[in-house]
């Protein structure tokens, strides 16, 4: 299975290349799968359509495998030469995998403090062990360790539920972002009416499981500007990218701060119940005894 967006844009820009060099498609698949090893390109290359090969990829890889699905789709039943489509189509996802790499590259130090973070209730007992202190046997042998063991149990999984959905809402979510405009500059650039060009883009999205974006305002703009759609849509396609990028950023470095709220609310707490209380408790409990 492909390992990211970089991977389906090295396949459609080869696929671009070798279709304007005067590759049969058929052919031009059977070298890209020899040379890349992309499981999705064997699949097609033995004769499976595109969208049935991307259909069982899942998150932002298959969105993109679909999105080239319909790329290919609307190239070929508007007439539209399909090469120089793949090419616009392979520098979108490419724009849209260094958003993925940034945001992985801005999640990675906020993520790995989560996990650091919910280790320190283990360190707080293995803490008491060093000194002396069996704090394991209060937890697990009195009413007071009880307590405790349950309620940092309860944090700690609150916690580690919490760092999940706030990683997974800073992570892009989508990786077709403008699709719809590429889609629709790619159906008109064929010769297509506005009206057919509008179905085949539609069935195109919804064969692939794809969202459909608003292209309306582009389009009136172009009728009453008087000037050719094509462009226009581009350029808005791009703009929606530019947009998806920054916005996962943005939530990429809001991450830090959001995640002191299970730090501060769940984990320091679970820290104090497992780590410190049974510590205290064993202490006490080792002085009184000694004294008497």
């Amino acid at each position: 299975m492909s390992t990211g967006l970089g991977d389906v844009a090295a396949v459609a820009q080869r696929l671009a290349v070798l279709l304007a060099a005067g590759v049969a498609p058929a052919s031009a698949w059977q070298h890209i799968a020899a040379s890349t090893g992309s499981p999705v390109a064997v699949r097609v290359a033995a004769g499976e359509s595109l969208g049935a090969a991307a259909a069982g990829i899942p998150g932002l890889t298959g969105q993109g495998w679909r999105g080239l699905a319909a790329a290919v789709s609307v190239a070929t039943e508007s007439g539209s030469p399909l090469a120089p489509a793949l090419r616009e189509y392979a520098r979108s996802l490419r724009e849209l995998g260094e958003g993925e790499r940034d945001a992985r590259v801005a999640l990675a130090g906020p993520a790995a403090t989560a996990r650091i973070v919910l280790a320190l209730p283990g360190v707080g007992i293995l803490f008491g062990l060093a000194l002396g202190f069996n704090t394991l046997a209060t937890l697990f042998t009195t009413p007071l360790g009880w307590v405790c063991l349950g309620a940092g149990g309860a944090l700690l999984v609150t916690a580690a539920r919490w760092n999940r959905r706030l990683v997974a809402a800073a992570a892009p979510s989508s990786a077709t972002p403008g699709l719809a405009c590429e889609l629709m500059a790619i159906g008109m650039a064929g010769g297509a009416s506005l009206d057919r060009a509008r179905r085949i883009v539609a069935d195109a999205l919804a064969a692939g499981g794809l969202d459909a974006e608003d292209v309306d305002g582009v389009l009136d703009l172009s009728r009453r500007a008087g000037v050719p759609a094509g462009e226009l849509l581009r350029a808005e396609a791009r703009e929606r990218r530019a947009e998806a990028r920054a916005t996962a950023q943005e939530r990429a470095a809001a991450l830090g701060v959001r995640l002191m709220l299970p730090l501060g609310l769940c984990v320091l707490p679970a820290f104090l119940a497992l780590g410190v209380v049974p510590l205290l408790a064993t202490v006490v409990t080792s002085t009184v005894v000694s004294v008497q």
